[in-house]
């Protein structure tokens, strides 16, 4: 045997794939978003330049195929297109930019600059795809995260690595609690991903909303609802990747996107386009498997390694909370956070509902004694709600009932609990205290008229 052969013969096992031809393809039909093409040879998921105007081209990504024809989804504006334009598939991966540089940057879908301070300097550039863990390698959720807001830390209690949703309609304040995590949250780094808001909103949200320190540890993604879907789209996807690359860096990372509805949204008008049918509510089946997929990249990573607890805000529209994608997310979150509007229009800051609200994770990752008086708390504030009428108009009379004298006697201070100005922090420890000052807090024996009636009757006064 020749040295030649045997220098070649550790390759012998190197598996040989031969490269994909290049082959340019040209538009032939336009239809709403989608492009048709014809003569390419490409896969789903790939990307293509299509020609818009002489030295000008526009990324489009394969959406669907249909025979030979294949529909593409352009990710920016396509005016001056023409029929019979080229179209040439992109070599290489799709990679976006990573790392520690990207603290305190806002940029858009595609990881461009949108701030202004200059060209990204990533540490890293990686495929946005990420890797998917194995459910049994990930670490359980067994600690809290603090996440500064008494109501949250208190009564609905997060674990790091949990992913709840935030279920609000529009007005609400939706986006004022989610500054108020941001700023006061004890993880390390955030990560906003503002998907299919109106874009005055957005640098709203970065100057009044985060300000100064927020903005110092978090990363902004940015797609407002002029973008097209397909940006929209890879928005909350590059929020997540950029989330999944500090975890696996072992930081404790908090991901708020706003919204999952936009998500669910940009995906409709994407399968609508290329012809897939409506099934709930003008949804189609693709946007419901797209969620869990999309949710299920955030959580715990594998034991020792970090973690990314992730809030989703879910717009109900009509504040229907049976609303197509707010119900399928109601079904794959580890929890949820509902805003009412009734609350908001009382001037109640944050809005949350405590009753229609829950922490699947709370009674893994609290004391006994913390999750009591949680309980407590609740029973107290929807005692005083169910009997809120007859309480206003003085129809009932103390004594009555037991439970509905202590709520009566409990409400000023329960109502103080649950409000709290947009800039005032509180930590989890002073949360719980503050719980515990108000649960156990001897009962009013004030005009204790009438104790004899048994429990649960409501008198009327003549």
């Amino acid at each position: 045997m020749s040295a030649l052969t045997k220098r070649l013969g550790r390759y012998a096992h190197v598996p040989y794939a031969a490269p994909r031809p290049v082959t340019e393809g040209q538009v032939t039909r336009l239809i709403g978003l989608t492009l048709e093409a014809v003569g390419l040879r490409v896969a789903l998921g790939d990307y293509c330049l299509v020609e818009v105007a002489p030295g000008q081209q526009a990324e489009a990504e394969v959406v669907g195929f249909a025979g030979g024809r294949i529909y593409l989804m352009p990710l920016h504006s396509v005016e001056g297109l023409s029929p019979g334009a080229r179209v040439t598939p992109r070599v290489g991966a799709s990679l976006v930019p990573v790392g520690m540089n990207l603290l305190g940057r806002v940029i858009d879908g595609i990881g461009r600059p949108l701030d202004g301070k200059g060209p990204l300097q990533a540490e890293q550039m990686v495929s946005l795809a990420g890797e998917v863990i194995n459910p049994l390698n990930r670490h359980p959720i067994e600690q809290t995260l603090d996440v500064g807001v008494r109501a949250i830390n208190g009564l609905l209690a997060v674990g790091r690595g949990q992913r709840l949703g935030l279920f609000a309609g529009s007005g609400v304040g939706k986006s004022v609690l989610l500054g108020m995590m941001t700023r006061f949250t004890e993880a390390e780094i955030t990560v906003v991903g503002l998907i299919g808001e109106r874009g005055r909103e957005v640098r709203e949200f970065i100057e009044h909303s985060l300000g100064p320190e927020g903005m110092a540890r978090s990363v902004v993604v940015a797609s407002p609802a002029d973008d097209s879907p397909l940006m929209r789209l890879r928005a909350a996807q590059l929020s997540t990747r950029i989330a999944e690359y500090f975890r696996a860096q072992g930081k404790n990372v908090l991901l708020l996107m706003d919204s999952l509805t936009r998500y669910a949204q940009a995906q409709r008008e994407i399968a609508l386009a290329v012809g897939e049918p409506p099934a709930t509510k003008g949804y189609p089946p693709s946007v419901f498997a797209k969620l869990p997929k999309l949710v299920e990249r955030a959580g715990n990573g594998e034991t020792g390694g970090g973690s990314i607890t992730a809030f989703y805000t879910v717009l109900t529209e009509g504040d229907d909370q049976q609303d197509p994608v707010a119900d399928s997310a109601r079904a794959i979150l580890d929890g949820h956070v509902v805003l009412s509007r009734d609350l908001a229009e009382q001037g109640h800051y944050p809005a949350i509902d405590i009753e229609a609200s829950i922490s699947r994770a709370m009674p893994q990752i609290v004391d006994q004694t913390h999750l009591q008086f949680a309980l407590q708390l609740k029973r107290s504030w929807a005692r005083y709600r169910q009997n809120e009428d007859l309480i206003a108009v003085g129809a009932y009379a103390r004594g009555s009932d037991p439970e509905t004298d202590r709520a009566i006697d409990l409400m000023p201070a329960l109502r103080a609990y649950l409000q709290q100005g947009m800039n005032e922090p509180m930590p989890m420890k002073r949360s719980i205290q503050e719980l515990a000052m108000i649960m156990q807090a001897p009962p009013d024996n004030k005009q204790q008229a009438g104790q004899g009636q048994p429990a649960g009757q409501l008198r009327r006064q003549p």
